[in-house]
């Protein structure tokens, strides 16, 4: 009986601190770029990683592939998330999936990325998707 009372505290204790943000097109808005923070827990370097939605970028031996980037509209409080597929490709070992899912911004630890190396999380989405009928420009790179 203690034991079934406690994990109904802990899953209302983590209802309290998950993000109220619901991931839906119609209250939120699509982006087509995400910033991202990336730190390597060898050398204590951060790096902040600007991915284009679809597209793969690198960060060490992780291949990072952000799916979907939404943030809210001016009028709501400010909230970005990603949903990101993260690989570890090793020189001579198949590839490893280490991270699958929705990353929040607000509330890096409640979906943080395991891993021994690296730490990855969300910074904003930026660049919202344009109306239908507007042109996509092309992103300049450097």
């Amino acid at each position: 009986m203690n034991l079934r009372r406690l994990l109904g505290c802990i899953l209302c204790a983590t209802a309290l601190v998950v993000p109220s943000m619901r991931l839906n097109a119609a209250t939120n808005i699509d982006t087509r770029l995400a910033m991202l923070r990336g730190l390597d827990k060898i050398t204590g370097r951060i790096t902040t990683i600007t991915a284009v939605v679809g597209d793969t970028v690198r960060f060490g031996s992780l291949a990072i592939i952000v799916r979907a980037c939404r943030t809210r509209p001016p009028e709501d409080p400010p909230e970005s998330a990603a949903f990101l597929d993260i690989t570890d490709i090793k020189p001579n070992q198949p590839p490893a999936d280490v991270f699958r899912g929705w990353m929040f911004a607000s509330s890096p630890a409640v979906s943080a990325m395991d891993h021994p190396v690296y730490d990855i999380w969300v910074l904003e989405c930026k660049e919202p998707l344009p109306e239908q009928n507007e042109p996509i420009t092309p992103i300049e790179t450097g």
